[in-house]
This record gives C-alpha cells, sequence and structure tokens, in this order.
C-alpha cells in the first residue's frame, strides 16, 4: 500500500522539436541544467502561488518528467493548455520511479534537492531499496506534494526552493517568475516550512499556536521531528498542536 506521506509517481515523456523552449517558458528552473542531471522544479499560477513540483530528466530526443500521482492530471492538463502550435507532445509512460541511496548506479540520476535523497532510476536497472524515505525527507526539510506543498495556496520560496535547488533567478520569464522574483529581491519572508522536534503527534494540518497565538500548521511527522509552516515570529518554546508539544529544531 502506498503511504499517503510519500505518493506513488507517474512518468510521463515529452517529445517536439520545441519541448526544451516550451518547458523553459513555463517552469521555476533552467532547462539548461539537463545537461548535469535531473532538474527539480515547479509550475506555478500567474499569481506565483504552487500547482505541482516534479523531475524533469533527459531521455534521448525526450524529456521524462516524474511528478506525484495526485498532481499528475492537472499538471499535464494545464500543460496541455499551453501547447497551442508549439512541436511539442506529451505522452504517458509504464515507466516505474525506483529510488536508493548510496552510489548512483549507471541508470540512475542524483536527486538534485539534496544529496541525501539519494537516487532516482527510470529504466528499472535499479530496484527500489527500503528505504523510510518520509522520515529521509522530515530529517532534511523536504516538503512534499500534496502534504507541505499545497496548490493555490503554497509559495515555493517559503518552502526552501531555493535551497533545493528548485528555482533559478537568472533564467527569464515563466510564468509566476514575477511574483516569485518579487517575493526574492524585495521580501522579507516572515513565513516558512522549518523542521521541529515534536513530543506527541497530532493530524497533518493542525494549527499550531504559540503563547495561545496562531502560529503556523504541522505536517509530516517521523522520529520525533515533524515539518512545520510557521510565522518566523511566533517560533518558540512553547509551541502546540493540539495535545502534541514543539520545539525548534534547527
Amino acid at each position: 500500500m502506498t503511504n499517503p506521506l510519500d505518493p506513488a509517481r507517474l512518468v510521463y515523456r515529452i517529445t517536439g522539436a520545441d519541448r526544451i523552449d516550451f518547458l523553459q517558458g513555463l517552469v521555476s528552473n533552467d532547462l539548461a541544467r539537463l545537461k548535469a542531471g535531473a532538474v527539480y522544479t515547479a509550475f506555478l499560477s500567474p499569481q506565483g502561488k504552487y500547482l505541482a513540483d516534479f523531475f524533469l530528466v533527459g531521455d534521448g530526443d525526450g524529456i521524462l518528467l516524474d511528478v506525484a500521482e495526485p498532481l499528475a492530471a492537472g499538471l499535464i492538463q494545464r500543460l496541455g493548455m499551453y501547447k497551442l502550435r508549439a512541436d511539442v507532445s506529451i505522452a504517458a509512460t509504464e515507466i516505474t520511479v525506483t529510488r536508493g541511496l548510496g552510489d548512483i548506479p549507471e541508470a540512475a540520476v542524483a536527486d538534485p534537492r539534496d544529496a541525501a535523497m539519494g537516487w532516482r532510476c527510470y529504466d528499472g536497472a535499479s530496484p527500489d531499496q527500503d528505504v523510510d524515505w518520509v522520515a529521509l525527507r522530515v530529517s532534511h526539510g523536504i516538503p512534499e506534494a500534496g502534504i507541505e506543498l499545497i496548490p493555490n495556496d503554497s509559495y515555493i520560496l517559503e518552502m526552501d526552493f531555493e535551497r533545493l535547488s528548485g528555482v533559478d533567478f537568472r533564467k527569464g520569464c515563466y510564468v509566476g517568475q514575477e511574483v516569485t522574483a518579487r517575493m526574492h529581491l524585495k521580501t522579507i519572508l516572515k513565513k516558512g516550512l522549518r523542521r521541529v522536534q515534536i513530543d506527541g503527534s497530532a493530524p497533518i494540518g493542525t494549527d499550531i499556536t504559540s503563547g495561545g497565538k496562531p502560529a503556523g500548521t504541522l505536517f509530516s511527522q517521523a522520529n520525533g521531528y515533524a515539518l512545520a509552516y510557521l510565522r518566523f515570529d511566533r517560533i518558540g518554546p512553547d509551541m502546540k498542536a493540539a495535545e502534541a508539544t514543539l520545539t525548534p529544531a534547527d
């Protein structure tokens, strides 16, 4: 059974002479990075809010798009709306994503978000390793689609996309770029994703209070730690999420 905190992945193949230019004008990262390996990126609304995050991987005369299953249909539909007359085709595949830690197999690519997240493979050459991926991403402060990353609500800079190599500020225009660039250049972020220690547990989405005042929202939890979206001015030793007690971890 799929862990709801670690959703299944679907892989699509994007082909056509215009595939690079097409994606370059839509996503938050620079497609030039494909030459070095996998690219982690996001598709945003015109208002700069997160809609989906995914990996792009070069595959001969095509590009593989690796996305969380719950977001796949909506993402592919939106990408299709931007195709117009571009020479681009997007097709579903039967490819299964496998993951692991340690030495990167010849057929795999490094996870670009954090070296601790190991590698990803798309041709079945390397078996999936038995790893507690939820605990690993909580330990390294990595948000997941549909959990910490909430479509039409999250901003990628508040979700640490700069640290996770998911955004490029020099690449030029893309959907939502103006808002993202303004946040980067002119705004001191007041909220964002943080790792906390948790004593007890509470459902994902539980409100967090600090000194009795609203402070944020609790998300993924593992091994005594959790990811939380917090107001920075209310991070402190007296945070609560229902009956659970939270303290800063970093």
